[in-house]
This record gives structure tokens, sequence and C-alpha cells, in this order.
């Protein structure tokens, strides 16, 4: 299956590896998505398998996208934070082109949900200086300006004032396996934030990842002059900023 006015983007996480085809006029998903779990082994050809076959629940044939959870540069891992460290300077891009045999557009995960929202979600009306964060296991950072993406940038190794890395001191899975109130997980999110705030000046935040759903639990604890607002696509944009950005590319 494939359609001009339908892209199909692939979305690799540490826990799960979801697809579906994606309408790429209203930034939608245009059938379920499919979920698959990923490999307790997460090494690139396990990975890699899998992707193929949540491709192939589709028939789906044509460019795609696929994002991955670490720096990508030109196609290839740079890091691999929440995957198998074999995955470091592997061309997905180039594997995964030899394998289907059509365009394939690889991109970092939270770069591909920043474009999404951006878009079609919570950002999709403001100009300026946007950064999306998703605060899950880790926390990934997308920067866009007036649109255009500022790739890999991984805010959530920033070291803040008490020499603890972001994502280490103040991810969603930091709050549960500490169990924090949601008032002192905000708290912690606070510094995180003001940080950014202080360097980048930006014009709007957009908070993602599964907590996304909850915020108004801690977003409102926040004391920021810049705007922050929950992620309109919820967990979808990575697939949908993938499709995309695929279909853009082969354009």
């Amino acid at each position: 299956m494939t359609s001009t006015t339908q892209g199909f983007g692939i979305d690799i996480g540490g826990s799960g590896i979801k697809g579906a085809p994606v309408d790429l006029g209203k930034g939608e998903f245009a059938a379920e998505r499919v979920r698959v779990d990923t490999p307790e082994e997460s090494t690139p050809a396990n990975v890699i398998a899998v992707a193929l076959e949540v491709l192939q629940e589709f028939g789906w044939t044509g460019p795609f996208g696929c994002t991955f959870p670490g720096i990508v540069k030109r196609g290839v891992i740079g890091s691999a934070a929440n995957v198998d460290k074999s995955w470091i300077g592997v061309n997905l891009e180039k594997e995964l082109t030899e394998r289907t045999g059509q365009p394939v557009t690889v991109v970092n995960d939270a770069d591909s949900a920043g474009v999404a929202e951006d878009r079609f979600g919570a950002a999709a009306d403001q100009d300026g200086v946007i950064i999306v964060t998703t605060l899950g296991t880790g926390i990934g950072s997308a920067v866009l300006h007036d649109g255009v993406l500022l790739p890999n940038t991984e805010f959530g190794h920033l070291y803040l004032a008490h020499h603890k890395e972001a994502e280490k001191f103040a991810a969603a899975s930091v709050r549960e396996e500490k169990d924090l109130s949601w008032e002192d997980w905000a708290e912690r999110l606070q510094e995180f934030y003001a940080h950014l705030e202080f360097i980048f000046s930006p014009d709007l935040f957009v908070v993602g990842g599964g907590v996304s759903k909850k915020a108004d639990k801690f977003l409102p604890l926040l004391d920021l002059e810049t705007p922050i607002v929950p992620a309109g696509l919820k967990n979808d944009g990575g697939i949908i900023g993938a499709a995309l950005l695929a279909a853009e590319r082969a354009a």
C-alpha cells in the first residue's frame, strides 16, 4: 500500500517498536498503529527484524521514516543510551534501504516528535524558538526556529547545578523510581526548564512523553516566563514526524 497523501512512520524505542500509516494532510494515523515489544537483546539485527515486521503488517511500499532513541547523523547512529551499545556506528538508513528497496529517512525520536508538534500539534501556530521535550525513561529534546529543526540537541544530558545529568535527576522514570510526589518532581523540572529558559529564551516549551497525559498535575506547578504546554499529539508525534520527514525528502 502506498499513496501520495499518506506516509509511513516507525518509532523505535527502548521498550517498544511502533508503526502506522499517516495522513500527511491531517497529521494523524490513517490506520491503527501496530506495536511490538523491543527485543530484550536490542541489537541492530533483532530490532531491524521487528521494524520490518511492523512495515510488512501494512504491506507498505514507498518512502518511510524511522526514528531512533539516540543521535542520528546522515542515517548513522551516534549514541545508544536505552538500547544495545552495538548500535553505535551503524548506518540504519542504509540497512533499511537495502532490506526494503525503498527510500528511508532515519531521525532522532525527539526531533521527529518536535517536527510533528511544530506542524500539527501544540506549536503549530507559534513562531520563533520552540523547545519540545519528551519526559520518559530519559529526557529527549528538539529545538525548532520558525519551523527549522536544529537536530540532535540531547538536553537530557545537560549537567545541572548539582552536577547531575538532567535526565538522571528529572526524567519521568526518576519520579516513579523514587516515588516522588508531583510537587517534588515539579521542583526538579523547574530547575531543568529554568536552565533551558535562561540559555535559549524560547517562545514556547512543549512537553511530550507518556506523562504528558497527566500534565495538569505538574505543569501548573512550574514558575517560568515562557509558556509551557502539553504535546498536542501525545505519544504519536514520533511516527507522524518520521512519516512527514520521509515524504518531504522523497519529494
